[in-house]
């Protein structure tokens, strides 16, 4: 095999590799002899057919295996001898080969890549790193328990007798059917029936649950509204609506008390349990926001201190993906405030910074998980999947075979953990200081850097 150099510039690389007619002559007929050793045809006995039959009926599906087969070995030994590592699948360009049909030739391709670049580790003793830390307050249970209390009322109607003449009123609950119609033709998803709208509450397009107060139980009005410029429904999105509503009952909410027996209803054994329930979830919720406040801070600093030149490939394929997020936010009206008065060469300058620092972020990730040998075991993938298939009920079993089938979904579960247990091994390592804040400093956006 001769191996030619065409490129080396950074981190690209090109050769051109000759791989001898002879090779794949000998590879061919090896595997043309082994095949008609095992050919069950008509007219000949078990293993007994004839080269030049073999070679007739399958010769052109061999050479095509040989050829690929071959190219991927050269590759493979191109690469192995030089040791070089690329940060993608090599491009590989044939310019001759034999396809069989006549003397045979020199099989002629081309490799281009880029190769995954060299990267010094720094002493992680040295990263200085704050852990921001919130305690759950007993207030905050109590306003948990309460919202939990809230959202287990019971409505209860109110008689003729007990209403009078007056109508709704605003808190209460009034159940109404509507139909919505713009410029006098109804829309999908405009028609309602036995719903409960709390008067002044939320929940519905601003202004219908106010213009329902006073309204008795049977009476009809019809109410305009405008939908919010940022409706979910882009064809709905800012648009006049009037929807004719009848009432139908009143009814009064009644929050129960946030007490044993409404513990014991929701299947805790006394308040006490309820309420260590609730306050080691908010807990949780504390250590997951400060656990992510740690990693992005980590980050940060680690982009600070390790600098490397990114494959160009694997940057211009992050970019793509941002930018055809971006394009579909920006099509549905999702753009950031920021984004929305920047131009087209600014708003590409600015993402393909992000993509390069996540690029430059994940090899170096990759590297520190490599020179330390840390893996995704079998069973944390196991568990990862599980979890999965779990979000999927009636489909956990199909789920979890999906992904012991198909490496490449798998990766997107085994990617995550990864990364999480390379974070752990560099925060072990790091200066890490605690500090006790408040739930409103935890949750405040840190300032960008």
């Amino acid at each position: 095999m001769q191996v030619t150099e065409t490129l080396s510039d950074g981190l690209k690389r090109g050769y051109i590799v000759v791989v001898p007619a002879a090779d794949i002559e000998s590879k061919r007929a090896a595997r043309l002899a082994n095949l008609g050793k095992t050919l069950n045809l008509p007219g000949f006995r078990p293993g007994k057919v004839p080269l030049v039959v073999v070679r007739q009926r399958f010769g052109s599906a061999v050479t095509a295996e040989v050829l690929e087969e071959s190219v991927s070995e050269a590759t493979q030994q191109v690469l192995s001898e030089r040791g070089l590592r690329p940060a993608q699948q090599p491009k590989i360009d044939v310019v001759s080969l034999d396809a069989g049909g006549g003397a045979a030739k020199d099989l002629e391709f081309k490799v281009e890549l880029e190769l995954l670049p060299d990267i010094v580790l720094p002493d992680f003793g040295e990263v200085k790193l704050t852990r921001m830390k919130a305690e759950a307050a007993p207030e905050t249970t109590d306003k948990a328990l309460a919202d939990i209390a809230q959202r287990n009322r019971e409505l209860v109607e109110i008689g003729q007798e007990e209403l009078g003449d007056r109508g709704a009123a605003t808190g209460e609950v009034l159940s109404v059917d509507y139909i919505g119609r713009i410029e006098g033709v109804e829309f999908p998803g405009g028609t309602g029936g036995d719903i409960d709208v709390e008067i002044g509450g939320g929940g519905f397009i601003p202004g219908f649950s106010e213009q329902l107060e006073g309204m008795k139980p049977g009476e009809a009005r019809t109410i305009e509204v405008t939908f919010p410029a940022e409706y979910g429904a882009p064809d709905l999105a800012g648009k006049a609506a009037s929807f004719e509503v009848t009432a139908k009952k009143l009814s009064r909410a009644v929050v129960p008390a946030a007490d044993e027996e409404l513990a014991k209803k929701l299947g805790f054994d006394d308040l006490t349990a309820m309420r260590d329930m609730v306050t080691q979830r908010i807990q949780a919720e504390y250590d997951q926001m400060a656990r992510l406040r740690l990693k992005r801070q980590l980050l940060d600093a680690l982009a600070d201190v390790v600098k490397f030149a990114s494959p160009e490939g694997m940057v211009d394929q992050e970019f793509a993906q941002i930018w055809q997020r971006l394009e579909a936010d920006r099509k549905e009206g999702r753009l950031d405030e920021d984004d929305k008065d920047k131009d087209e060469e600014t708003l590409k300058a600015d993402y393909r910074a992000i993509a390069e620092r996540r690029v430059r972020l994940g090899l170096l990730l990759a590297e520190i998980g490599r020179v330390n040998s840390i893996t995704v075991g079998a069973d944390e993938m196991t568990r990862a999947m599980r979890m999965e298939a779990s979000r999927y009920p009636g489909q956990e079993q199909q789920i979890f075979e999906f992904f012991r089938q198909n490496p490449r979904a798998a990766d997107t579960l085994r990617g995550p953990i990864f990364e999480e247990k390379v974070i752990d091994f560099i925060l072990e390592l790091a200066k890490v200081e605690d500090s006790t804040v408040t739930p409103e400093e935890l949750a405040k956006e840190p300032p960008v850097m």
